[in-house]
């Protein structure tokens, strides 16, 4: 039977290319170019042109199509544009082959402008400064980012010294004003390609190109300084203020963006000490000046008792029930920066800081505590552990200042564990066995915290009143899989219970862990497997969560 002729017609055409919902067209590739063969009705709205001669989509893409019809993909899709910026028009190209002859394909068109755009006018949103009009911080370290790419740059960051006064006295809508007009005078004292940012309250960033001598940050600081150095109109008022600079240069490109922001405004820590333009020198802003910026913030925190305590709790191995918890400081400064423990620590032991920052720490423990059983209705049933530095031990009287917490609060010593390091022990022992003996008498549990790992002598455990060995972390943490650790630690665990003394093993981060140790004869475990430093109002709440039953208890 012959087959019977199947014939497309162009009414045909018209009516498939109508049901597509988005603007499409079917194509044919004729000696003279491309043409359409059907057009819908979405397509011609589109005002892309529908005569063959004159259609954008056929003159900008006919190379497109030619490719793709001499390839053996079925179907492709790709991004294109059309018109000039202001104005433009983007869509998501679909093209499908029709198996008639390899000369036809379709075209589908998806309108993606408006949401290009507002994608765009977001991040337009997100890194401008909605007061002034510059870059923010974000839009900032993008610039920085892309300007890593194309060579030497110098980052510039300008702090205005007296808007804090302003601000406060004169109201934030007169500040507000200020800010407006201190960009302006920045945005004029800098060469056409130097991009300004506003990227702190106070502060402006400013990034320049380098073209030839490095000394062109030092020119352009100069220009913007006296540029405001003329006093600003507000109000009734006519009110100078000053400005001071930092320079952080970036000569190789491999410095991060927003460390080198940092570096600027490091020096421009330095510029308010001395009253000029700084550039930042990894050589000349050494360990020591940080420490001496460190000292006295801590100290004034610790007059201002700024400082806060956090708790982890020491579990009951063979309970799994919270005993104790050891008081661990924190501080965060007045800037909102948060210091670690290892950073400020040392810092106050060098400065004679940790005197005072121990007494602190001992009574704002003894007050929580007292907190705590007053919330509970009576004894919450927990100690708490508070590390003793070797300095502070060799230069205060520690057990004055624990009765004074203990009588302040109505709490017994036995509701207290003091910490304190074998280092502790070698500098004075004599002393330090007294201060000990003093400290017992008052009944409070005494620990010797990271075990092992100082200048372990084993006299000190005979003499010394010793109650607790804390196994330190480093010989816990993997020691699943470490057969010396284990050796270790069955060590320090057979020590222990040979002069009848308590164990804690710090670093536990896993059940495993804590059932191992369990299973040596590990009295207590300390570690994020049960919880991390807690601020007192969620230590507590773990307290009020754990039934305590089972533990003996720690009040009198």
């Amino acid at each position: 039977m012959a087959s019977a002729a199947y014939h497309i017609t162009p009414e045909l055409l018209e009516a498939g290319v109508e049901l597509v919902p988005v603007p499409a067209a079917h194509l044919i590739r004729r000696d003279e170019g491309w043409r359409f063969e059907a057009i819908n009705r979405a397509y011609r709205l589109t005002g892309l042109g529908v005569v063959a001669e004159r259609s954008q989509v056929l003159l900008s893409l006919s190379a497109t199509f030619d490719r793709f019809m001499a390839g053996e993909q079925r179907n492709i899709e790709f991004d294109w544009s059309t018109g000039e910026t202001i104005g433009s028009r983007h869509y998501r190209v679909g093209l499908g082959r029709v198996a008639l002859g390899g000369r036809r394909c379709t075209i589908t068109l998806l309108d993606q402008t408006a949401r290009l755009e507002s994608e765009r006018s977001l991040r337009r949103e997100m890194t401008t400064d909605s007061l002034t009009g510059l870059l923010n911080r974000e839009g900032f370290g993008d610039m920085l980012e892309a300007a890593a790419e194309r060579g030497r740059f110098a980052v510039l960051v300008v702090d205005l010294v007296r808007f804090g006064r302003v601000n406060a006295c004169m109201g934030s809508l007169v500040g507000d004003e200020l800010l407006i007009t201190v960009a302006r005078r920045i945005k004029g004292a800098l060469r056409a390609r130097d991009v300004l940012a506003r990227i702190g309250g106070d502060e402006f960033g400013v990034l320049m190109t380098i073209d030839d001598d490095a000394d062109e940050a030092e020119v352009l600081a100069n220009r913007i300084s006296t540029a405001l150095q003329a006093p600003f109109r507000l109000t009734d008022f006519e009110v100078a203020v000053e400005c001071r600079i930092g320079i952080a240069m970036d000569t190789d490109g491999e410095q991060d963006s927003a460390e080198l922001v940092r570096h600027a405004q490091f020096a421009v820590k330095r510029a308010k000490a001395t009253g000029r333009t700084e550039t930042y020198q990894p050589q000349a802003f050494s360990v020591a000046r940080a420490q001496f910026a460190m000292e006295t913030a801590l100290r004034r925190a610790i007059e201002d008792r700024r400082l806060r305590l956090n708790y982890q709790p020491i579990c009951h191995l063979g309970t799994n029930r919270i005993v104790a918890f050891e008081a661990l400081a924190r501080w965060t400064d007045e800037d909102g920066r948060e210091h670690l423990p290892n950073d400020f620590i040392p810092v106050a032991e060098e400065s004679g800081l940790i005197v005072p920052l121990g007494r602190w720490a001992i009574d704002e423990a003894a007050r929580t505590l007292a907190a705590w059983d007053a919330m509970a209705g009576g004894c919450c049933e927990v100690k708490l552990a508070v590390n003793l530095s070797a300095i502070q031990l060799q230069r205060d009287t520690i057990a004055p200042v624990v009765q004074a917490a203990l009588d302040a609060t109505g709490l017994t010593g036995d509701r207290f564990t003091l910490e304190l390091t074998e280092s502790a022990i070698v500098g004075d022992p004599q002393r330090i066995a007294e201060t000990l003996q003093q400290l017992k008498a008052l009944g409070t549990t005494l620990a010797m915290d990271d075990f092992g790992t100082g200048y372990s002598n084993l006299a000190y455990l005979q003499q010394l009143p010793i109650d607790i060995l804390k196994i330190d972390r480093s010989f816990v943490t993997g020691m699943l899989a470490d057969r010396d650790k284990v050796a270790i630690v069955r060590a320090v665990l057979s020590l222990a219970q040979a002069l009848g003394k308590q164990t804690t093993a710090e670093g536990v981060e896993t059940n495993a862990l804590a059932q191992t140790l369990a299973a040596l004869g590990c009295t207590y475990g300390q570690g994020y497997y049960y919880a991390r430093p807690l601020e007192a109002a969620d230590a507590f709440a773990m307290i009020a969560a754990t039934t305590v039953s089972a533990i003996p208890s720690t009040c009198a």
